[in-house]
């Protein structure tokens, strides 16, 4: 038996009182009539050689008593030991898990991973069967458990050294929760083995902030499968990331053209002032003055950079000790080209009209450079615009030349001022006639029963935008679709007439309004709505190409080859590589720049770094627990446990067996008992006293 607090035992020195009292003579019971004591000294009870125990079995009692107490408080406790042997416990299945992810790459980390799972090595039973898995993004086997029973045991460690040799720590961010998921149910699939005995998953990782756990979420981990973590920790004081965010919002369109980064500090970092500049492609030196930034540890900063002259491709931090994620690559933003025919007979400076209005709702920007273009009255639409606007009749050759830009693939947005233009929309709408009519409501008209779900409107779905009620409209076209069943009706008046409606046609479009954006026909212009509306619509047609997703490391990237097109590879390091004909996927390894020749086109891509890599501050255990995974204790060494594992391996002991409660109700039995005794033997000592002659 062992004690959690021995220096309660010191209170066993506490039986030497009940022997003492017990030795010390008492005053007697009894009474006895004496005529003075003025001439009597008073004379305390004391040890004489006379002295002797009386009533041994309340000596006992008490002392006993004091003994369990001092016992409980010293909290006793049993030790526990473990043992590999397969003849006691049986065989162990175990799984090892090492974490070769972007924040491996850390001073110090990788090293010590090894030196753990060496460790784990020695302390493996000669019955135990063993397999390991490396993980980033994904899963990859280092060594089966058939592999482990192929090899002699005097040769497993050597194997398991030379696996460990030919990997190490890639760019792919930490997928922790798909990893222990597959290991999981690896070990599941061990059920069918003649060995029994625990099943273990070995966790050997930084255990970083920023790995993906989400996929434990709902997971039911399996019965008696457990999870032991071996944390690695990293030297260094302080880790600052870059990280790359999206372009501006439609309100900074009108600035130059820019591109900003976000700089984090870890919350246990040392320093303060960090530098973030451009630099080439390759690294190296600050091309121009960089920008020098103040990041208290835990927060973050936001920073803009210029878009430099030169062939900068990548924006670099510095001022932290891990370089692993200081630097971003940035394909530099160009201005997109758009075209907007406007077919209009009104003058540009008239302040009522729809040309005025759809100017000012779509100015040129450095990043976007569009341009209205007004068709003259019989002229052709141009091909090359992106996007046909008509208020006014179309001429006969208008409709039908624009008619086959539609069936090609055109959109075209008709907003007729009057009657006469509306029903000069026919030809385009592949009608003969079409029956149109002046709507006149009583006060205004507004917008009602509105498609949410359209590409136009899918941006107002939002409760805080869907209110269309400010917009009101004096008058409208009476628009009768019945001919054209494959219309689809976007929006009502409130009046239940067609507001908005799309008509489709071969692989283009026409979106109709039954009323205008000028001033005698809507508030429309001056809403809110209209330029988000404008910018929807130029999307949906395509012209304007929405921002893709970020591309990262070990993600998978869409290419556009053709089913007979080469792709051509050529990677930030390394001599170009050729893809299989027809491959339209590619994974990189790396962060940089990536080029691809496909078809006599050449296509760039930017690669970086998973941005939740950089969080690097340790992560719970509790964290996995609360996400159902049985966390285990982590196992004492083959070289002998420390003073430190030691006692937390006696707490531990202590804890689930609590002896020391046992020894508090047995204390208080004696004490019970010692009371009744007392009680007992002071009654028979009691008498009655004499009586006196008189």
């Amino acid at each position: 038996m062992s004690f959690l607090t021995p220096l309660f035992l010191l209170g066993g020195l506490a039986l030497a009182l009940p022997v003492i009292f017990h030795l010390i003579r008492r005053t007697t019971r009894e009474r006895t009539v004496f005529s003075s004591l003025m001439f009597l000294l008073p004379t305390p009870p004391r040890l004489t050689k006379r002295s002797r125990l009386e009533h041994w079995l309340l000596l006992l009692l008490r002392c006993l008593a004091l003994a369990l107490l001092a016992l409980g408080f010293a909290r006793p406790f049993f030790k526990e030991t473990t043992t590999n042997d397969a003849a006691v416990s049986g065989a162990a299945w175990r799984i090892v898990l090492v974490d070769t992810s972007a924040s491996m790459r850390r001073a110090g980390l990788w090293a010590e991973a090894r030196a753990r799972v060496d460790r784990e090595l020695r302390a493996t039973g000669p019955g135990d069967q063993v397999a390991m898995f490396t993980f980033a993004r994904e899963s990859r086997p280092l060594l089966s458990f058939g592999d482990w029973t192929a090899t002699s045991p005097d040769a497993r460690a050597a194997l398991v050294n030379a696996k460990l040799a030919e990997v190490s720590p890639g760019w792919g961010a930490t997928n922790l929760g798909a990893a222990l998921i597959g290991a999981a149910e690896a070990l599941i699939d061990t059920e069918g083995q003649t060995l029994t005995g625990p099943r273990e998953i070995v966790l050997v990782s930084d255990l970083a902030a920023g790995s993906h756990t989400e996929g434990l979420q709902g997971y039911e981990w399996p019965k008696g499968v457990t999870l032991r973590v071996e944390t690695v920790a990293a030297k260094a004081g302080t880790n600052a990331s870059v990280q790359l965010l999206a372009d501006p919002t439609d309100g900074d369109r009108q600035t130059a053209a820019t591109v900003r980064v976000r700089v984090r500090n870890a919350a246990d970092a040392q320093r303060e002032q960090f530098s973030v500049g451009w630099v080439p492609e390759a690294g190296g030196a600050f091309m121009g003055a960089p920008v020098e930034t103040y990041v208290p540890p835990g927060q973050s900063r936001i920073v803009t950079l210029p878009v430099p002259a030169g062939a900068a491709q990548a924006i670099a931090l510095r001022g932290d000790d891990e370089d692993f994620d200081n630097t971003v690559f940035v394909i530099p933003p160009v201005a997109q080209k758009i075209s907007v025919a406007y077919v209009g007979s009104e003058s540009a400076d008239d302040a009522r009209q729809p040309l005025y209005f759809l100017r000012r709702a779509l100015p040129a920007t450095p990043r976007l450079a569009l341009a209205v273009t007004p068709v003259p009255a019989g002229a052709g639409v141009p091909a090359d615009a992106a996007v046909v606007v008509v208020t006014d009749a179309l001429s006969a050759g208008q409709a039908t030349a624009l008619r086959e830009q539609v069936l090609a693939g055109k959109t075209v947005l008709a907003a007729p001022k009057n009657v006469a233009a509306a029903v000069a929309l026919a030809p385009l709408l592949g009608l003969a006639t079409w029956p149109v009519e002046e709507g006149q409501p009583k006060g205004y008209a507004m917008l009602a029963e509105i498609d949410f779900k359209h590409p136009l409107f899918v941006a107002f779905a939002d409760p805080r935008f869907s209110d269309f009620t400010k917009i009101h409209v004096w008058k409208y076209r009476r628009l009768d679709f019945s001919a054209r069943p494959e219309a689809r009706l976007l929006a009502k008046f409130d009046s239940g007439d067609p507001a908005i409606v799309e008509v489709p046609a071969g692989k283009g479009r026409v979106v109709v309004l039954g009323m205008g954006w000028n001033t005698e026909d809507s508030q429309l212009a001056v809403s809110s709505k209209f330029v988000p509306l404008l910018y929807a619509l130029l999307e949906w047609s395509g012209a304007l190409a929405a921002p893709g997703a970020p591309q990262a490391v070990e993600e998978n990237m869409a290419l556009s080859a053709g089913p007979n097109e080469a792709v051509v590879v050529t990677g930030p390091t390394g001599p170009a590589t050729t893809l299989a004909v027809g491959t339209n996927r590619f994974t990189p390894l790396q962060p940089g720049i990536y080029r691809f020749e496909i078809g006599g086109r050449t296509e760039v891509q930017a690669v970086n770094l998973d941005p939740v890599e950089a969080r690097t501050t340790p992560l719970p255990t509790d964290e996995l627990e609360r996400l159902g995974a049985p966390v285990a204790r982590a196992k004492p060494s083959a070289v002998g446990p420390t003073g430190q594992e030691m006692a937390l391996q006696g707490a531990e002991a202590e804890g689930r067996q609590k002896l020391w409660r046992w020894f508090v109700v047995a204390t208080l039995l004696f004490l019970l008992g010692e009371s009744l005794l007392a009680g007992r033997t002071a009654r028979r000592s009691v008498t009655a006293p004499a009586p006196l002659a008189p």
